[in-house]
């Protein structure tokens, strides 16, 4: 699981109104299937009142795909918000549109316009994000190389995480995939060998598309 791929980069929710009746759409960033079933169960005793709760979720492990018209024509409600995600190549999501009938039927065609926007707003409002590969690092730097150790930690695009003060400085951070072997080269070599860093696990993190 070392590729990048396009999820949600965040939660993000939008509203607009159709021939009286409103339409929320709402998007996590969800990980694992669990995770977008407690969401739907939320919304749906938050949003209790609501004339339909639409969704939509795929989950890239164990692909999980699932969506829902709840009470709506077949087809006309949660493959419409699906289809969003899909052809824009967006895994790891939820998405839950609340409807509130206003009384002037849409018709078919209607109904699967008014779902696909409602999940193209929140889309947008949530924001696209490639995750992509990082190396989590971990080692122990003593206190006097410290600040050479984070300077060549920022030029190469890593993030500390994690400080734990004592006899020396124990580091947690990650890196871009693609800078591990030069970032260790060039902390080996500035610190004369004193400092290995362990590769403690490879693990994917949201990089927000402009």
């Amino acid at each position: 699981m070392s590729d990048s791929y396009m999820v949600p980069y965040g939660y993000g929710e939008a509203e607009f109104s159709e021939k009286r009746s409103r339409f929320i759409g709402r998007v996590w960033l969800c990980e694992t299937e669990r995770e977008a079933l407690e969401h739907i169960a939320e919304i749906r005793s938050l949003c209790w009142d609501a004339t339909h709760n639409v969704y939509a979720y795929s989950i890239r492990e164990g692909g999980a795909t699932r969506f829902s018209d709840d009470g709506e024509p077949q087809g006309t409600a949660g493959m419409p918000v699906l289809d969003v995600f899909r052809r824009e190549g967006i895994t790891n999501f939820l998405c839950i549109v609340t409807r509130y009938f206003g009384g002037i039927l849409l018709g078919a065609g209607g109904l699967v316009r008014a779902y696909a926007h409602a999940a193209k707003i929140a889309l947008d409002a949530a924001g696209r994000a490639t995750m992509k590969p990082v190396m989590v690092l971990g080692f122990t730097c003593p206190y006097h190389l410290f600040d050479r150790v984070k300077t060549e930690i920022e030029r190469s695009e890593g993030v500390i995480v994690q400080t734990d003060y004592g006899a020396d400085i124990r580091i947690g951070m990650h890196i871009p995939e693609p800078g591990f072997n030069t970032f260790n080269e060039r902390i080996r070599e500035l610190t004369s060998g004193n400092i290995k860093p362990e590769l403690i696990e490879i693990k994917h993190l949201p990089v927000k598309n402009n």
